[in-house]
């Protein structure tokens, strides 16, 4: 795979931005999807550096989350903010983890993200619920690294 389009079509493109909407409207929460060809370093901390360049930390809760995946190496680190994880456990997105892994293992990336951020909407809802006033604080488009 060497572009974005060959991990996702424009039509799938556009359905996880939707996603990312949908999931968005009832909570505080940002969600953002990142897509990389390749890693160059360790994925976990390549998620961090890709966390800090889109500035998901630049909320007012904390409460970002980053969906970030390396194609080429199979690889995909869910990471939220300091919000996020001063409140919850260290389990809090395996559920949310297992199930875009179990739909990309089937061959639906799509699927996967949309069902992944749709879910992770759904957690961030129960502790960062949408307020009157709160506004969208990141973009929903997807982000796509310098090598794909």
């Amino acid at each position: 795979m060497s572009k974005v389009e060959d991990f996702l079509t424009k039509k799938e493109e556009a359905e996880v931005v939707e996603a990312i909407r949908q999931a968005e409207l009832n909570t505080s929460g940002e969600i953002r999807v990142h897509l990389e060809q390749h890693a160059s370093i360790d994925v976990f901390e390549r998620a961090v550096e890709v966390f800090d360049f889109l500035h998901m930390d630049n909320t007012k809760r904390s409460n970002g989350v980053l969906i970030y995946v390396a194609i080429e190496d199979r690889e995909l680190v869910i990471m939220g903010d300091k919000g996020i994880n001063d409140i919850v456990g260290p389990m809090f997105w395996e559920s949310t983890k297992n199930t875009i892994v179990d739909h990309f293992k089937q061959g639906d990336m799509c699927k996967g993200l949309r069902d992944g951020i749709l879910m992770a909407g759904e957690q961030l809802k129960k502790h960062f619920p949408y307020k009157k006033g709160d506004t969208n604080e990141l973009p929903n488009a997807i982000s796509v690294g310098p090598s794909v």
